[in-house]
């Protein structure tokens, strides 16, 4: 296995590209939270089980994700600031196949 290069804009706008295992199960809230790419207890506060919507993001990139799961839909569905390619980073996998996954944290509520 090996990393991929995906590109996380934070909040305040500031781009970040960094490096993601892909032999590690990991998600791209818990990428943001390890690069500390957004302040402490303001992302993932429910540790990742869609339940909360504090890491939304938007996917900027092309890349094809997996179905959004019955409950990331209805996280979604209650939260603020949602677009259209809104997604719960908390429910995007790393994997090979998101070489180049390009999102924009959405704005803290």
């Amino acid at each position: 296995m090996k990393d991929i290069n995906i590109t996380i804009i934070d909040r305040e706008g500031v781009k970040h590209n960094v490096e993601a295992p892909t032999d590690m199960n990991m998600n791209v809230m818990e990428i943001v939270r390890s690069y500390e790419l957004a302040p402490e207890g303001t992302i993932g506060i429910c540790g990742g089980m869609a339940m909360c919507a504090s890491c939304q993001c938007y996917v900027e990139s092309d890349h094809s994700l997996p179905e959004m799961s019955y409950d990331e839909d209805l996280m979604l569905s209650e939260a603020f600031n949602v677009k259209e390619n809104s997604r719960l980073s908390c429910q995007i996998f790393i994997t090979e196949e998101l070489n180049g996954l390009q999102v924009t944290l959405a704005p803290e509520v």
